[in-house]
């Protein structure tokens, strides 16, 4: 099972970055794998720690697809990559191994300190939607056009039946991240 979450990490030097990203469990690891090249691994390897971040807030999964990734973030406890501040919960992990890949290594990472922040009520379909719409938008360059435009199509019809106003900005941005592909533009 792949779970849709946010990862933060900090270089050594104080950088931070969040990532959406989809991570798996193996027994009591969490693997985390991202494509190459990667900010998330970078900074993971170089720091070996991350942070595992629950949230129901699509618009940081859009946000950080699309140039906007100034999200608030506090100290962990146990590991210097900071958290989401508004994560509903988040777990910190400390780096274990590393099963090297020219696409995509897996980072095997050991959960140190697990804490919930506030109750997850659920997705509605929009949010669904969302999170599918930015996996496409991280894979618009190696996606065939017509299933991008076939995919949209049908997500856009949860977005029109159950979009909140943070769903529909979410949506917004990463429509604007497809339609700049599209065009062959700059993406934002």
């Amino acid at each position: 099972m792949i779970q849709e979450i946010i990862v933060t990490t900090r270089h050594p030097d104080g950088r931070t970055h969040c990532a959406p990203m989809g991570i798996r469990r193996a027994g009591p690891l969490i693997v985390v794998a991202p494509f190459r090249p990667s900010t998330t691994l970078d900074f993971l390897l170089a720091g070996r720690s991350a942070v595992v971040n629950y949230t129901d807030d699509v618009r940081i999964f859009a946000g950080c697809l699309t140039g906007r990734t100034n999200w608030p973030l506090v100290d962990a406890q146990r590991v210097a990559a900071p958290r989401l501040a508004d994560a509903l919960a988040h777990t910190e992990l400390e780096l274990q191994t590393l099963e090297d890949d020219r696409e995509r290594p897996r980072l095997l990472c050991r959960p140190i300190l697990e804490q919930t922040h506030g109750p997850f009520q659920g997705f509605n379909r929009a949010q669904g939607a969302v999170l599918e719409l930015a996996i496409l938008v991280s894979r618009l360059d190696r996606l065939p056009q017509e299933q991008v435009s076939r995919d949209i199509a049908y997500l856009s019809i949860a977005m029109q039946k159950t979009a909140g106003p943070r769903e529909q900005e979410a949506w917004d941005w990463l429509m604007e991240r497809v339609t700049a592909h599209q065009s062959g533009g700059a993406l934002p």
